[in-house]
């Protein structure tokens, strides 16, 4: 490979980041959208907004996974107060139930 051409890849190649976020409130979701459009992986703490309101966090997590699947991502939950969503192509493994 030649030293341009190395230096184009690296120049290309973007940086993907695991980023923990609070869903405090239901306009969050902007934020969580620009994150995942940048192509970062988001653990999501829903407890913020859950003190605040069950039905709106039902919500925003209805809507992030409409978002999440129709950009091709992924969403997950992590325990009672976390959820992963990924880009694409970043898909979460799930154990088969035995």
């Amino acid at each position: 490979m030649s030293e341009t051409s190395q230096t184009e890849i690296r120049e290309e190649k973007t940086v993907t980041y695991i980023k923990a976020l609070p869903l405090k409130e239901y306009q969050d979701l902007n934020k969580i959208k620009e994150e995942l459009k940048m192509g970062n992986v988001l653990i999501i703490k829903i407890t913020p907004l859950a003190m605040k309101s069950i039905e709106e966090v039902k919500n925003a997590i209805d809507e992030l996974k409409a978002y999440a699947q129709s950009i091709q991502g992924d969403i997950a939950r992590l325990g009672e107060e976390r959820i992963v969503i990924t880009p694409p192509p970043i898909k979460i493994w799930r154990k088969k139930a035995s």
